[in-house]
């Protein structure tokens, strides 16, 4: 467990608390500017605020009204930055043994074991310039857990590789979580990424949480919305690729029926997420024919928020997972809908990105 507080008036201003529980990943998200690195750099011991706190496994590392403040060698963190900052002219191997604490035994051993853990079995030997974007950020999460932390903090991670590589270290980080006891805190401004990583997420504006909760309830919160600089609502829906067909389309299948989508890159087996966008899904009260569109997903309706506007976003069960559409007030008038009512979700094939596909495992 970490909890973070802090109260100053600048360079960054910051006035907010929050704390993540043990394997859990909070995604601190908002506007640039807003504070979410300074507070990275706060618990890590680079930065010390006017008035914070930060304590981790009952340990105090920085409480400003006492006078504690460990400095960053002796506060149990691990971090992974943007640029990764490899040692170019150590190996991977050497990179992630220059992190481990003094004493540690075998460290050419536990050098191996960690890379393995990130999917770099054999790759010990080359430096960070002979490996690709996405290798150099295993390596630099491999450093990062070879300090034994007790929190491991993300700041934009993934931010400088391509969308695909992306895709492939977000479920290699997930399947990874199975392993990490400790709390994870990432910075991201990809809220696709937030989505598919974070148990919650904390709204930064101007220092200042502006809301933080689950991220699906986070997501669905239209002043959130408006403070991430989000036009528009996304969830992801889990399916599984049945079939490629030969007309293009991939037949996957989801919990409640089938959905069709432009090819994917995917074996036939492999569980995805597919990126939904709120703004996509029309509603119906019973199930429509004769249209265009093939996507069509029996659903029961959980929620129904009403904005500032004359929209409103319609919470949505598909078999457990949670899918929204945003209408008007008058469509949803007119539909009579309420909650706990049965609905069908239409998704037209086309409206789905191939970006907005990643996978599970």
């Amino acid at each position: 467990m970490i909890r973070f507080s802090a109260k100053c008036a600048g360079p960054i201003p910051l006035d907010l608390a929050f704390e993540v529980g043990n394997g859990e990943l909070l995604a601190l998200v908002g506007h640039s500017g807003s504070g979410k690195t300074t507070i990275l750099r706060s618990i890590a011991g680079l930065l010390t605020p006017s008035q914070a706190r930060v304590e981790a496994g009952g340990q105090v590392w920085l409480d400003t009204g006492t006078g504690v403040n460990l400095p960053p060698h002796q506060r149990q963190v691990g971090v992974v930055f943007q640029n990764y900052a490899l040692f170019p002219h150590l190996s991977a191997a050497r990179n992630v043994m220059a992190a481990m604490p003094a004493g540690t035994p075998d460290k050419q051993t536990e050098a191996e074991r960690l890379l393995d853990m990130v999917n770099l079995h054999g790759l010990g030997s080359r430096k960070p310039a002979e490996l690709s974007g996405g290798q150099q950020q295993r390596v630099a999460l491999a450093r990062a857990l070879a300090r034994r932390p007790q929190v491991l903090l993300l700041d934009e991670p993934f931010s400088a590789v391509d969308r695909a590589t992306r895709d492939r270290l977000h479920s290699e980080l997930m399947a990874l979580r199975a392993d990490l006891r400790m709390p994870v805190i990432l910075v991201t401004h990809d809220m696709a990424e937030a989505q598919a990583l974070a148990d919650r997420l904390v709204v930064i504006e101007k220092g200042s949480v502006i809301r933080q909760g689950p991220t699906a309830e986070v997501m669905s919160d239209p002043a959130a919305l408006r403070a991430m600089g989000l036009r528009e609502l996304a969830a992801t829906l889990p399916a599984r690729v049945v079939a490629h067909d030969a007309d293009g389309l991939t037949h996957l299948e989801t919990a409640t029926g089938p959905i069709w989508l432009p090819r994917l890159n995917a074996e036939t087996g492999a569980v995805v997420r597919v990126r939904i966008m709120a703004h996509e899904v029309i509603l119906a009260r019973s199930r429509p024919e004769g249209l265009s569109a093939q996507n069509i997903l029996p659903a029961t309706i959980t929620r129904i928020v009403t904005g500032e506007g004359p929209g409103v976003i319609v919470h949505l069960s598909i078999g457990g997972d949670e899918v929204f559409a945003r209408i008007t007030r008058r469509a949803a008038a007119s539909l009579g809908l309420e909650v706990g009512q049965q609905a069908f979700m239409v998704l037209k094939s086309m409206s789905v990105a191939r970006d907005h596909i990643g996978a599970v495992r």
